[in-house]
């Protein structure tokens, strides 16, 4: 069945590109809202339902529009935590045009979240089947979803700088994984590109204290990392999120290699033009079982940082 959230779940932090204060309040929703973001600080509180055709591509992030421009970006380690956690139904409401960044990674959402509780709703979930192999590239990036009992994720990065190299990791989404092994690895970047970014005054709130940042075989975060291959689990994380715009869990196994969230979008587009790759599903109980977030409890967090 259906979830929405028992209590209310307030965050304030720093947008990531405007470096500016962010307020945002999770409240319990009915069954079939979905995820649903609200610009609470414009007159008419336009609604952002976060799905995959509302989705402005963007190499940095996710962000969601509406048809009349109305924008709320970096959604992706919020939706992460929200499908990790198994929460299906919440409105989200913001007060600038950017969530939080926090400490760069989706355990400050998930530690609340579990926290809250989750509420059971009598209305039946469903999830989406991958019937048929569906692939998207760019270049030398790529991504697939293919049929498989439960979401699974695999992920495969390369970068020239030493402290990343190339990592590769694969898990089964089950059972809680998120939060064991995903939910606390932080976004990262390279030193020259944080230069870069700033001047063009983009990411003006971000630093070390909400990314990992590298330079060369060097880690420059205070504290280093919270795991040796953090890079490609944070990445693992952002693909979790992104998937999530499918409006649904989805089972099937997500194979990405040096994909972002724009690759992550563009499979989407190419799944559901292709109606008979795939097909909802209604979850039982030997189903539901094998989605992300099914059975988390805070013993889950202990293996947080």
């Amino acid at each position: 069945m259906q979830t929405t959230l028992k209590t209310e779940v307030t965050f304030e932090g720093i947008g990531l590109h405007s470096g500016a204060a962010v307020r945002v309040v999770l409240h319990p929703a009915a069954a079939d809202t979905g995820i649903v973001f609200r610009r609470s600080d414009l007159a008419d509180q336009p609604m952002l339902p976060a799905l995959w055709r509302n989705v402005i591509v963007s190499p940095l992030n996710t962000r969601l529009s509406n048809a009349a421009g109305v924008t709320v970006s970096t959604i992706e380690h919020l939706m992460a935590a929200l499908a990790g956690c198994g929460v299906h139904n919440v409105l989200v409401d913001v007060n600038g045009p950017e969530v939080p960044i926090l400490d760069g990674s989706a355990a400050s959402f998930v530690r609340a979240i579990v926290s809250a509780g989750l509420c059971h709703l009598s209305a039946p979930l469903r999830a989406i089947e991958i019937l048929e192999e569906v692939s998207v590239s760019e270049g030398l990036s790529f991504a697939t979803l293919s049929p498989s009992a439960s979401l699974q994720i695999d992920f495969e990065i390369e970068f020239s700088d030493a402290a990343i190299g190339r990592q590769r990791k694969t898990l089964n989404m089950a059972n809680g994984a998120f939060v064991r092994e995903l939910c606390d690895s932080r976004t990262f970047c390279r030193s020259s590109d944080v230069d870069a970014m700033h001047a063009k005054g983009l990411a003006l709130g971000g630093s070390v204290e909400n990314a990992v940042v590298f330079d060369g075989d060097q880690v420059m975060t205070p504290g280093g990392l919270r795991h040796p291959d953090e890079a490609v689990r944070h990445k693992m994380l952002d693909a979790l999120g992104d998937l999530y715009t499918a409006g649904a869990p989805i089972l099937g196994r997500y194979t990405g290699t040096r994909a972002g969230h724009a690759m992550t979008n563009k499979l989407l587009h190419a799944l559901f033009a292709r109606p008979q790759a795939w097909r909802w599903v209604d979850c039982d109980a030997q189903i539901a079982a094998r989605l992300p977030g099914v059975g988390v409890s805070p013993a889950d967090l202990a293996a947080v940082a």
